[in-house]
């Protein structure tokens, strides 16, 4: 999928949501507990619930990989099913992945060569030889963490280098130069939303991925002001406040109207924003 695809995907449904998939058997509700695969049966059903609002789906695969063969074959049934009924939808796998050589060849091959994902999230720490290999695949995207908003980022990512700049901003104009604007996004968490502006002057033209709306307290509004460009060019990702909206047989339906809230929110900043 290329950005000129992405944008049209967003200039069509007037929504840059993202669905985060990070789904916890101990949360789902417990009717579902019964069904073959839980864990698929209630990500179908979320899938089914957002569809009309969302432009990607993000599966954290620490939520599959903690359950070994049986977590990896849920998430294996979840992409197919959004292949088959949603085949327009982006789909990022948030691995984090971050080894370098053949290491890193494997970890891409792992999600790309069965077409598993669409991207995958990776940390830059290692340089180019953690990335690189993500960024062979025609089609796929590379998301490199960048800013993130947990309280630690201070340790790293807003250290201050020699010439008074943020490391992260660092991270961001060297990796740039690694992929395209069709193959390499960034992620910045919505709790740097102020920070989107200096982002934009070094990046003004790649998709930024953007978690922590919702359950996490980023200002959607202000992810918008300071981090759209003129085709939108953001990702705004919101996991918990909308798959755990509600915890009995009205998941689903939950499920929809948060997101369609969302939606309509993101519909109202693209027609202020995008003129």
């Amino acid at each position: 999928m290329t950005s000129e695809q992405l944008f049209s995907q967003i200039r069509s449904k007037r929504s840059f949501l993202c669905v985060g998939l990070d789904t916890d058997v101990n949360k789902i509700p417990r009717h579902l507990l019964s069904q073959d695969d839980p864990v698929f049966a209630f990500n179908r059903a979320i899938v089914d619930a957002t569809a009309p609002y969302a432009v990607c789906y993000k599966p954290n695969m620490a939520f599959y990989e903690e359950s070994g063969a049986k977590g990896w074959e849920s998430f294996r049934r979840t992409v197919e099913y959004i292949r088959e009924r949603y085949p327009d939808m982006l789909i990022i796998a948030d691995a984090k992945r971050g080894d370098i050589g053949n290491t890193s060849k494997m970890y891409a091959r792992a999600f790309f060569s069965e077409n598993l994902a669409d991207a995958v999230t990776v940390s830059p720490y290692m340089g180019y030889d953690t990335v690189g290999p993500f960024l062979q695949y025609e089609g796929k995207w590379a998301v490199v963490l960048a800013l993130t908003s947990n309280p630690s980022a201070a340790d790293f990512e807003l250290q201050r280098m020699e010439d008074g700049g943020y490391l992260y901003e660092k991270v961001i104009d060297t990796a740039c130069g690694w992929g395209t604007t069709d193959n390499l996004m960034f992620v910045v968490g919505a709790t740097q939303a102020k920070m989107l502006r200096g982002i934009r002057r070094l990046i003004p033209d790649h998709f930024l991925l953007v978690p922590g709306v919702g359950a996490q307290g980023g200002s959607l509004e202000e992810v918008a002001r300071y981090g759209m460009n003129g085709r939108c060019g953001l990702l705004v990702n919101s996991s918990r406040g909308i798959i755990y909206a509600d915890s009995t047989e009205r998941f689903a339906e939950a499920a929809a109207e948060k997101s369609a809230e969302l939606a309509a929110e993101m519909a109202g900043l693209l027609d202020s924003y995008l003129k």
